[in-house]
């Protein structure tokens, strides 16, 4: 069984959005996959996306790590997102998380 990291498109015409997934390397672009690793957005003119590459590290370590092989374009988006620092939450949203609901 060989495992592919690559892209699917989704979205509208001129408007696309592409999921990076984990899926046998004789499946269709758009066919069946194993897992979802993150999205991609690209921005066309005009469009403010505030994050237009999310890709869930973690799990595409464990992906290369069992073995499979990432496209020349996914490999180029993990790339760009490992240069990408994490940001920590606000201090604002931590604080109203660790506030205990009154009874």
């Amino acid at each position: 069984m060989a495992l592919k990291i690559r892209l699917q498109r989704h979205g509208a015409k001129g408007a696309p959005i592409f999921r990076m997934v984990v899926c046998e390397h004789t499946t269709r672009r758009d066919g069946k996959f194993v897992e979802i690793l993150g999205t991609f957005h690209p921005s066309p003119r005009g469009q403010n996306i505030k994050k237009p590459l999310t890709v869930r590290l973690d799990r595409v370590d464990y992906w290369l790590k069992i073995g499979a092989k990432p496209s020349d374009t996914a490999n180029s988006l993990i790339k760009l997102a490992r240069k990408i620092p994490v940001e920590a939450p606000s201090t604002a949203e931590v604080a109203t998380e660790a506030v205990p609901a009154a009874n």
